[in-house]
């Protein structure tokens, strides 16, 4: 599952430093994954790993979502035809 289109941000509460690691983790897991559960679990764990448990994160084509995030972690944006859905709650 390979692209090489530039993150489109549609919505963010993220400090721009969190968004540059989120948007390279995301891209990463794209080129090392093929399914899109991996490329979530992938970014889950780098996440869990980087700052703090409770990350959620939804990737795919085609969904719906209403969501409470903790104050300055939520990010969803596009790369290519992949919507990315991730934020963390407390």
């Amino acid at each position: 599952m390979t692209t090489d289109r530039k993150p489109i941000i549609k919505a963010q509460d993220m400090p721009e430093d969190v968004q540059k690691q989120v948007l390279e983790i995301a891209a990463k897991a794209l080129e090392e994954n093929d399914l899109e559960k991996d490329v979530a679990g992938q970014i889950k764990k780098e996440l869990d790993k980087t700052h703090g448990h409770t990350w959620h994160v939804i990737v795919g084509k085609n969904f719906g979502s209403y969501v409470t995030h903790e104050s300055g972690f939520f990010l969803y944006f596009y790369i290519g035809p992949y919507a990315f859905l991730i934020f963390k709650t407390g």
